[in-house]
């Protein structure tokens, strides 16, 4: 919230002098924090231009991953499950039935069949972060991926937030996580556009006009202070402000949240997901979030997440994997299609994964139970070297026999597409103490 503070006094239009500024507030998080904070805090950090994007579409509640991309022919049928593989547009490679749109478009895609590392827990954590939530608790946790790189990078545009999370709230909360600032405090959090937080984007009974008379007024009677300010700090404050002015007066970033510009054929390509199944306390299956994501790195936005389904199969699992199996496919393969058509693909990178994967076991309730041994991934764009399956796990799909591949892997990856390099790069922890960003190199395979 814009709050400019002075002793009380109203104006013609029946606004105080203490609170004619506020006008609208962003969700972000934070309550205690309002835009101008966020700005400041990343005018501290630095910031730099850029274009390279990343979407995290996390399918909480840990898919399949022997009903999906690793289909198990050769597995009892107490394993292998119901689904057959089909083969791809990349020869010798094949996917799970209920994905035929990404197969014809595997070319553009990688995926990991050996991913390792889970802690077994049931959040977004190491899916937007790569640590377990104990590393570094006592100082607030490990940022996330888009914090980190609002911290290094920052926005694009003044009028567009570097980090989005599109996750409507979830009854179980953990898998609606958009991506924890960590350590580096709330000034990070992602800006969460849902609710309340998209209705104040836009001005609240006030016009773009009275808004600069009012921006003109705190001009002049901050000038008596300004004047005693010799270190500067209010001269900081005051362009910390007028970015986050500038986000209330530019429609970019409202814009782009509103699908309803997109010609209805695009819309229609994509899907809403609906009538939403097996959902539960998790996520819907938000095949418009997929559109919104695009048209956000379009704008600028650098970090896009969001939950996509609920996952946790414990009983109905092939029936879930149809439902939300497809769904995904043709929001997936929508997305990728619509950034190579606009020239966006080796700018953004898109992943799609979950928590952890499932047990190959088959319970009696028809569902797969948790299994942090081994999951899967697939990636597109971001200039990688794709067509190609990395890792494998074992014929009955219990651990990765070739090639495993660690969640600080694929963030190092993320990283490097992103300009990023993991290797050198470090943040100072409340203490000052330099951490690196992560622990793993890149995936040489991809990069």
């Amino acid at each position: 919230m814009l709050t400019i503070l002075g002793r009380p006094h109203r104006y013609c239009d029946g606004v105080t002098r203490r609170s004619f500024l506020r006008i609208g507030a962003l969700g972000i998080g934070a309550a205690s924090l309002n835009l101008a904070d966020i700005f400041r805090a990343e005018a501290r950090a630095g910031s730099s231009t850029g274009t390279k994007s990343v979407i995290n579409i996390f399918l909480g509640g840990g898919p399949p991953h022997q009903d999906m991309w690793d289909i198990k022919t050769e597995a009892p049928s107490e394993i292998r499950g119901e689904f057959q593989p089909i083969a791809t547009n990349v020869p010798g490679i094949q996917i799970g039935e209920v994905f035929p749109r990404i197969a014809q478009l595997m070319d553009k895609c990688a995926i990991i069949r050996s991913i390792v590392g889970a802690t077994g827990r049931h959040d977004a954590y190491q899916c937007m972060t790569g640590w377990a939530e104990k590393d570094l608790a006592p100082l607030g946790g490990r940022p996330s991926l888009g914090a980190v790189v609002t911290k290094l990078q920052g926005p694009v545009d003044p009028s567009v937030p570097a980090f989005v999370g599109l996750a409507a709230p979830t009854q179980h909360r953990p898998w609606s996580d958009p991506g924890s600032p960590g350590f580096l405090g709330p000034a990070y959090s992602a800006f969460k556009p849902d609710g309340p937080g998209l209705a104040n984007l836009k001005l609240n009974s006030i016009t773009v006009e009275q808004l600069a008379d009012r921006r003109r007024l705190r001009s002049s009677f901050d000038a008596l202070r300004r004047e005693l300010d010799y270190n500067g700090v209010l001269t900081g404050m005051d362009a910390s402000t007028e970015r986050a002015l500038g986000v209330l007066t530019s429609s970019k970033l409202l814009d782009a949240l509103d699908i309803s510009q997109e010609p209805e054929k695009v819309r229609a390509r994509y899907g809403d997901g609906k009538p939403y199944q097996y959902q539960y306390d998790g996520a819907p299956t938000v095949n418009d979030q997929l559109l919104v994501a695009r048209r956000l790195v379009e704008a600028g936005v650098r970090v896009v997440t969001l939950s996509y389904g609920r996952w946790d199969s414990h009983s109905k699992n092939f029936d879930l994997v149809r439902d939300h199996g497809s769904k995904l496919d043709q929001g997936l393969s929508a997305l990728i299609e619509d950034l190579e058509v606009r020239g966006l693909l080796s700018d953004v990178t898109v992943i799609a994964w979950g928590e952890f994967g499932r047990t190959p076991r088959i319970n009696r309730n028809a569902g797969r139970d948790h299994w942090p041994q081994v999951s899967c991934a697939i990636l597109a764009g971001g200039g990688m070297k794709t067509g190609q399956v990395i890792g494998a796990t074992n014929r009955l799909g219990e651990y990765a026999k070739d090639r495993p591949v660690h969640f600080q892997e694929v963030f190092a990856t993320l990283y490097h597409n992103l300009g990023i390099n993991p290797a050198t790069t470090t943040i100072l922890d409340p203490t000052g103490r330099p951490q690196h960003l992560v622990e793993y190199p890149v995936i040489r395979e991809l990069v």
